[in-house]
Order: structure tokens, then sequence, then C-alpha cells
């Protein structure tokens, strides 16, 4: 019984790895439809962003606003399609830290509430793209290949 167990479970493993390019894949697609939706829903009404950032009191609130809105509609973008995932990732942090420090932190009185944040959610999430990569099933991937880079996916 111990053995057949073992084999079972050997099985489903080596399944479960043959397949792990899956999960970096649907990851970016969805992540970044959101924010290929969310961005394209700022670019179409900026003026109305902007006079939030302005009530917001964040600095040049047009040009502020401008920039967050095609930083998240290019960044999804770039995103579902697994191209310069890692360089995105970079300004959407930055893009959520400014959000996460100048807005939603005006409203959190304790550690618990930053934690539970959908913005430290997104941080994260970005940052495990900038170090893990887009994964196999990419246009990063088919590029560095076509380059002879070698990659680990």
């Amino acid at each position: 019984m111990r053995e057949f167990i073992a084999t079972r479970a050997s099985r489903l493993l080596d399944a479960l790895y043959a397949s792990r390019w899956l999960g970096p894949l649907v990851l970016r697609v969805v992540f970044g439809y959101f924010w290929l939706e969310t961005g394209l829903a700022k670019v179409q009404h900026v003026d109305g962003f902007a006079e939030r950032f302005a009530g917001w009191g964040i600095p040049f609130p047009w040009f502020s606003a401008t920039l967050s809105a095609w930083t998240d509609l290019v960044g999804g973008a770039l995103l579902i399609l697994g191209l310069l995932t890692r360089v995105v990732c970079v300004p959407m942090i930055i893009n959520m830290a400014v959000a996460l420090i100048l807005v939603v932190s005006r409203d959190l009185t304790g550690l618990d509430e930053y934690v539970e944040s959908s913005e430290l959610t997104y941080i994260l999430i970005f940052f495990w793209l900038l170090m893990a990569g887009p994964g196999k099933a990419s246009l990063d991937t088919l590029l560095a290949r076509r380059l002879g880079i070698r990659t680990r996916d």
C-alpha cells in the first residue's frame, strides 16, 4: 500500500512539474488583463482621474494621473504577452507603492490593514514576477531563445 501511494504521488508530482509553465502564464494573463482594463478606463477618463489625484494632494495631478494610467495600460498589455515582464514590473511596483503610501495609507491604522491591502498584494505579485520571470510560455522566453540567451525556464 505504501509503495502504491508513493508511486501515485510521484506520478502526480511529475505531472505538476511538467506543467509548471501553466502557473506563470495564467497569472500573467489574468493579472495583466486586470491592469489593461484598469489602465484603459483611466486613460479614457484621465481628467476625472486627475481630479482625484488633486484631491489626494498628489503633485502634478494631470501628469501623474496620465503617467499612472498609461503605466497600467501598457504594463497590463506587456504582462499578457509576457514581453519585457521583468522591466515592466518595476514601474508597476512604483505605481502601487505610490498609491499605498500617498493614498491608501491615510485610511489604514495598523499593520494588519497594510498587510491586507490590495496594493500590497499587487506589489508582491509584481515582485514575484520580477524575481521569477514570465515563465516558459512568454514572448520574453521566445525572444531570449531566438537571441541565444539561455533561460532557466
